[in-house]
């Protein structure tokens, strides 16, 4: 009787071919279609959107003063206290926001392969409304106990909105209806998800949770009250992406926690009598 011959692949036990094996099952938020170094190159780029193009449109605006501004030093200065030059910067971050999206899109479906939400996780994942309610009340609550012990120093966040209301109210609407969305997509859709399954949960936890807070850190030195509670936000959201596995989650969360920023944002003028103060002031402390 002849026996023949098994045919044996030689790739089997090497770690590559098993990690491309693993994009021939169907994409997941935790089996993404995409590798570590696809996520770091596009969390990059973003960085880099979000650095370059609010310099793209003000040069225009600073080739137009008379005298002309000489010195770096003094185009810092200038860039960050005149009120239209603010406007400018902040309303550049929608299209940074837009060209970040549209290089996540392209990431996560490889280019048209895959769902976009589901590469992500477009589902609830066992979070019911009141865990929003849970999450938020104590996340409030030790925002108003750091906030009375360690309250908010002077940042660049608050000498941009001290700029002008228009400001104010551009920075609300960015924080509110984009910055949530493209965050997280980053951070805990591409970033995370690669990670986790390249190195674990543990070290995708860690990574993600870190390198959120350390690229905010510039917006809010030297306030380390406020880059705390920033952290903990980031753990907070980390958490809610490893507990249901799912994205949306954590897109709602961060959506909420903005919204609520910016309302305090665009109401602050009308609370400058002593009752309303004592009553938000710590919680205000870090949201302002």
């Amino acid at each position: 009787m002849e026996i023949e011959p098994q045919l044996i692949n030689p790739l089997a036990n090497v770690p590559d071919f098993n990690v491309k094996r693993s994009f021939l099952r169907k994409p997941s938020p935790d089996n993404p279609p995409w590798a570590v170094l696809e996520a770091i190159g596009t969390w990059v780029a973003s960085v880099l959107f979000i650095l370059i193009i609010p310099t793209v449109f003000l040069l225009p605006y600073l080739a137009t003063q008379q005298p002309p501004l000489a010195g770096s030093d003094e185009i810092i200065e200038f860039a960050k206290s005149d009120p239209t030059s603010v406007v400018l910067q902040i309303v550049a971050i929608i299209p940074a926001h837009i060209l970040t999206l549209l290089l996540a899109w392209l990431v996560v479906t490889r280019v048209r392969k895959y769902g976009f939400r589901a590469g992500l996780g477009w589902e609830k994942g066992g979070f019911a409304w009141w865990y929003y309610v849970v999450i938020l009340g104590a996340f409030f609550a030790i925002a108003a106990v750091v906030s009375s012990f360690a309250p908010e120093q002077e940042n660049d966040l608050i000498r941009i909105l001290r700029t002008s209301r228009a400001a104010v109210y551009i920075v609300a609407i960015v924080a509110t209806f984009t910055a949530p969305f493209v965050e997280e997509v980053i951070y805990r859709g591409v970033l995370y998800s690669a990670f986790q399954r390249k190195f674990g949960v543990p070290a995708a936890f860690i990574f993600v949770t870190l390198l959120f807070s350390l690229v905010h850190v510039p917006q809010y030195y030297p306030s380390f009250s406020t880059i705390f509670l920033l952290t903990l936000l980031s753990m907070t959201l980390t958490a809610v992406r490893v507990k249901s596995g799912n994205l949306l989650p954590c897109i709602i969360l961060h959506t909420v926690f903005n919204g609520f920023q910016s309302v305090l944002l665009i109401l602050e003028p009308y609370m400058k009598s002593p009752e309303v103060q004592d009553q938000t002031a710590a919680i205000f402390q870090f949201f302002k």
